[in-house]
Formats: structure tokens, C-alpha cells, sequence
């Protein structure tokens, strides 16, 4: 069995239709999955880079193309009013759901759903008053216990090489996208191109 760490963040749609996608496009393989929530900026920052939504011409494109890939893989989704928005109290929260910080799939759905379904604002004050006694996390979201917890995921995630979210690590190797599910499920099942097809960076 292979085991899977999906680096998410919910603000990402892409990680939102990568999360709710991977049951079927992993159907019939041997894995198990954790679920490690990073903060996108941390990452964009470290890299040096502005997130989609940060760039004019490629946010409206970002959002288009989101809403049809949900719509050809029927995936219900639906922009939240307002985007990008601050995610570290969603990220906490789930990071506070769990005493090693890595929420279950469920935490994750909710979470995804509250941000990616309906339309509405993803950090509205009643809204996260409502998910938070919804998933009744184990600890304090505010605590300093759980920031540091979600820095360390996002230190370690950049130490590993991630970049970006979705990205869904096994063994070596790193699967960045909601693109990247085919050649996810591939790797999983022996595709024989990952013995000299996956090649080291170009110097």
C-alpha cells in the first residue's frame, strides 16, 4: 500500500476539486492518504511568487476555468463572494480537529464545502462560529499550540519541495494540480514510464 500526503489549502479551488475528485480517480488502488493543510502564501512567498488570483487577465481566468472543470467532472462548485480571502482560520481549524494537526477527511470536506459550495463568505463571523461547532475541534483554533503546528506543516512542506496546492506527495515524488490525478493513479499502479521518464531537474 502506498501512502499519500495531500498538502492542501482551502483557498485553492484546485486543491478543493483535487480533494473532492480523489476518490474516483484512485478507485481500485491500494493507498491511504494524510491530509496536511499549508498556508498557499507561505508558499507563494518562499518561491517568490504571486498566487493566481493575485494577477489581473489570469484571476478571471483562474475562476472560469475552475468553474468548468467542475461542471465536465460533476463537481458542484460555486465561487465564494468574496476570493482570494484570508484562510488561516479555516486552515487552524482543521489543524485544531486532530492532536497532530492533520484533520481526517471529513474535517477536510467540511471545510472545502463551507468555502467551495453555496457562495457565500468563506470567513463571515456566524459561518465560522457555525463550522467550528459543527467539527467541534480537540483544541483552542486560536492557540499558539495550533499556529505553530500549521507553520511547521508549511515549513516542512517547502523543505520537501512543495510549491504549490494541490500537491500530493508518494515516496520521491510530488504531484502538483488537480491536472496531475491521471499521472498520480499511474504511479500507483506500476506505469513502467516512472522508471526513466521521471528525470531531475534541468541544470
Amino acid at each position: 500500500m502506498k501512502h499519500i500526503t495531500f498538502y492542501l489549502d482551502f483557498i485553492s479551488p484546485y486543491a478543493y476539486l483535487a480533494f473532492e475528485k480523489l476518490p474516483e480517480a484512485l478507485m481500485g488502488q491500494s493507498y491511504s492518504v494524510t491530509y496536511r493543510p499549508v498556508l498557499l502564501g507561505a508558499l507563494l512567498k518562499h518561491h517568490g511568487q504571486l498566487g493566481p488570483a493575485e494577477i489581473a487577465g489570469k484571476r478571471e481566468w483562474t475562476y472560469r476555468q475552475v468553474l468548468w472543470l467542475a461542471h465536465t467532472h460533476g463537481i458542484e462548485l460555486q465561487l465564494p463572494a468574496s476570493h482570494p480571502f484570508n484562510p488561516l482560520p479555516l486552515l487552524r481549524l482543521a489543524v485544531a480537529c486532530n492532536a497532530q494537526g492533520l484533520p481526517n477527511r471529513y474535517v477536510c470536506e467540511t471545510l472545502f464545502r463551507h468555502v467551495w459550495q453555496g457562495g457565500a463568505e468563506a470567513t463571515d463571523a456566524q459561518r465560522l462560529q457555525a463550522v467550528t461547532q459543527q467539527l467541534a475541534p480537540q483544541r483552542a483554533v486560536a492557540s499558539d499550540e495550533v499556529k505553530a503546528q500549521l507553520k511547521a506543516h508549511t515549513d516542512a512542506a517547502i523543505a520537501a519541495g512543495v510549491f504549490g496546492v494541490p500537491t500530493l506527495a508518494v515516496d520521491d515524488k510530488l504531484f502538483w494540480g488537480f491536472d496531475a490525478l491521471p499521472m498520480l493513479r499511474a504511479y500507483l499502479s506500476g506505469d513502467a514510464w516512472f522508471d526513466s521518464g521521471w528525470r531531475p531537474a534541468i541544470a
